[in-house]
């Protein structure tokens, strides 16, 4: 069964960014930004070299939900779409199945202030309801990254859940935990075309 990003056309072009499918040859632009602190610090699988980035990126899951954001031909930042069952009543399942995904993203720093995180995580929403029919989308942060429940925020998503000391962090040990989601009914009226 083919991956739903790969009844797609790419490239997917927004006002100012390019999207595309990532590729083997992408390793380096990406590790250059994963690697340093600021995005070190938040991304759920930090490698600690890379040689071990090198073996996690080109496994043929984790490229199959990775898509590439690029300004001008350089890679700026990466985006990840994992399409997901809903939960389901086991009569109902077969209704359930490939009807949601889970967001996620990394943007290199040195373009963080620009807008270029809004505009590309708008665009993948507008992709996955759009262009891939999922009805839901959600996303998962720590508390303290803060840009990156303040991107969910800017992009409509609402704030489902608030934990308590219920995610564990590589460094800073158990802190909370926000869950974000959206639903495509409601993407026309934050802005989503319709």
């Amino acid at each position: 069964m083919p991956h739903p990003l790969d009844t797609l056309d790419w490239p997917i072009l927004t006002e100012r960014l390019l999207l595309r499918r990532a590729a083997p040859g992408d390793l380096d632009a990406t590790w250059a930004f994963r690697q340093l602190p600021e995005t070190h610090e938040w991304i759920a699988a930090a490698t600690e070299t890379y040689d071990d980035y090198r073996e996690r990126f080109l496994r043929e899951d984790r490229l199959a939900d990775l898509l590439i954001v690029e300004l001008d031909g350089r890679v700026i930042g990466d985006l990840t779409l994992r399409v997901q069952d809903g939960w389901a009543q086991e009569e109902v399942a077969d209704q359930a199945r490939s009807v949601q995904g889970e967001l996620g993203w990394t943007l290199d720093p040195a373009y963080g202030g620009k807008g270029y995180a809004t505009e590309a995580v708008r665009a993948l929403i507008d992709i996955s309801f759009k262009r891939l029919g999922l009805r839901r989308l959600h996303a998962d942060c720590f508390y303290d990254n803060e840009p990156s429940w303040r991107l969910m925020e800017r992009v409509g998503m609402r704030r489902e859940q608030h934990t308590v000391k219920d995610s564990l962090h590589r460094t800073r040990g158990w802190v909370d935990g926000l869950s974000y989601a959206l639903l495509a009914e409601e993407w026309p009226t934050l802005g989503g075309h319709p």
